[in-house]
């Protein structure tokens, strides 16, 4: 399982000329997260992936003592908007054209996916999503910018 993990000020996806998820505009902001769902990830993988996220330290906070430091989205009650996109599993290493030969087929993505956000909302986390396997615009105000990518082997539970 991939994801590529934005800190933004405010973001959003539409379907369909109809916003179905969004991070509003605020100090704190929020991660828009895109996942792709590979070949072999398992529940496991995806549990992984959700506290993985969810405790990744890519926020500016202070100590007790006024010292500046890293917090994680719980940390500060940042939103996430969370987007699946099998592209993230294409393979660019042969030819010109992607082979999507590692991402898994949706039947078998859709509820690893949908576990990922789960988990993420059992840990307090305020998430929105996408649609899965629907065209969607995702527009973002980044903010750093800040994009980290995030890759968890199959059957990782670390």
């Amino acid at each position: 399982m991939k994801a590529v993990v934005t800190r933004v000020r405010s973001a959003s996806v539409v379907v369909d000329d109809s916003v179905v998820g969004s991070i509003p505009d605020s100090d704190v902001g929020g991660l828009l997260v895109l996942i792709g769902v590979a070949t072999g990830d398992t529940s496991a993988t995806a549990r992984a992936m959700a506290e993985k996220l969810a405790r990744l330290r890519i926020f500016e906070g202070s100590t007790a003592e006024g010292r500046p430091t890293e917090v994680s989205a719980l940390d500060v009650g940042a939103s996430m908007l969370v987007v699946s996109q099998f592209t993230l599993m294409g393979d660019t290493s042969h030819g010109r054209r992607p082979s999507w030969s590692a991402a898994a087929k949706p039947a078998e993505a859709e509820p690893i996916f949908n576990t990922c956000v789960e988990e993420l909302r059992d840990r307090g986390l305020s998430v929105d999503t996408g649609v899965f396997g629907a065209y969607m615009a995702v527009e973002s105000v980044n903010d750093g910018p800040f994009t980290v990518l995030v890759d968890i082997p199959c059957g990782d539970r670390s």
